[in-house]
């Protein structure tokens, strides 16, 4: 019986049993294996870590999207850094959005996630409104800032761990770069690990885009495949109302969409920026 040993952290792990591998392969940029366990469904890894696995995405996907969108109300020009696995794809054009590019470093990612991830995507690549481009996403951030071309009104990043290609979308420049790409009142979201293990991220985070925003805070969401707890999700916007809009603005714009989840609604939403106090604590010694 083979085991797939996730070599995240030093000092502790955990393992899945591939019960099927599909796809193992070293790509122009990373380790990329999809493989079925029993109990998660189908399972992504790069370089060693899971990324996503069939059982929970929907919780990840639908806070790190929806969150931004319903808090906008009127997004529609939106920009995803990462997400090549068409997860983070399928819930932005679940709104009525005009334009929505993504940014994806690995063809191959996309590739094989179309493939063996089909419930991921949902047929969310055929959308008439995408605009895929693969590139380093600080490389498109730093060509679009420079640019002329309209701006966003929500940006998600959703990044691997900040190791490998996913480190330099963690970083100052990135983050300043990507604010260029914002319009005055848009929102940036960021993936931002399990603070339990990874307090380093929210410290470095809260340093880094705290100094760019007028409001710039966290919101989390438990997602089992991460180990440790709770994930964190950066939240920036010099919009200093969208944090917490209206409750009856927020249940009207949920229903107005009709939308199918199956973890966010609007309570959630808002319990979502309540934070545990070993959180707070990591905020506060940034």
């Amino acid at each position: 019986m083979k085991y797939f040993k996730e070599t995240l952290y030093d000092a502790v792990c955990q393992e899945y049993r591939v019960d099927k591998l599909y796809f193992e392969s070293k790509t122009e940029h990373q380790h990329l294996m999809i493989f079925h366990n029993a109990m998660l469904g189908r399972v992504m890894t790069l370089d060693g870590i899971v990324q996503t696995t069939e059982a929970d995405e929907f919780i990840y996907h639908e806070m790190l999207a929806h969150v931004p969108m319903l808090a906008h109300g009127q997004a529609k020009r939106v920009l995803i850094i990462g997400g090549g696995d068409g997860g983070m794809l399928r819930e932005v054009v679940k709104h009525p959005i005009a334009h929505v590019t993504q940014v994806e470093i690995d063809q191959s990612v996309v590739d094989m996630a179309i493939e063996y991830l089909p419930k991921h995507s949902n047929g969310a690549y055929n959308d008439a409104r995408l605009n895929l481009v693969i590139d380093d996403g600080f490389n498109f951030v730093n060509t679009f800032a420079a640019s002329d071309n309209e701006k966003f009104d929500v940006i998600i990043s959703d990044s691997t761990d900040p190791i490998g290609p996913g480190e330099v979308l963690f970083s100052d420049d990135f983050y300043r770069l990507a604010k260029a790409c914002l319009k005055s009142d848009g929102i940036m979201v960021t993936q931002n690990g399990v603070p339990f293990f990874q307090a380093d991220e929210v410290q470095n985070t809260q340093t880094r885009m705290g100094a760019l925003y007028r409001d710039m805070r966290f919101y989390c969401a438990p997602i089992p495949t991460y180990y440790g707890g709770f994930m964190t999700f950066a939240w920036g916007t010099d919009n200093t109302s969208a944090s917490a809009p209206d409750a009856a603005d927020l249940n009207h714009r949920f229903e107005a969409l009709a939308l199918e989840t199956r973890y966010y609604n609007p309570a959630i939403h808002t319990a979502s920026f309540a934070l545990p106090q070993y959180i707070h604590k990591a905020i506060e010694s940034a």
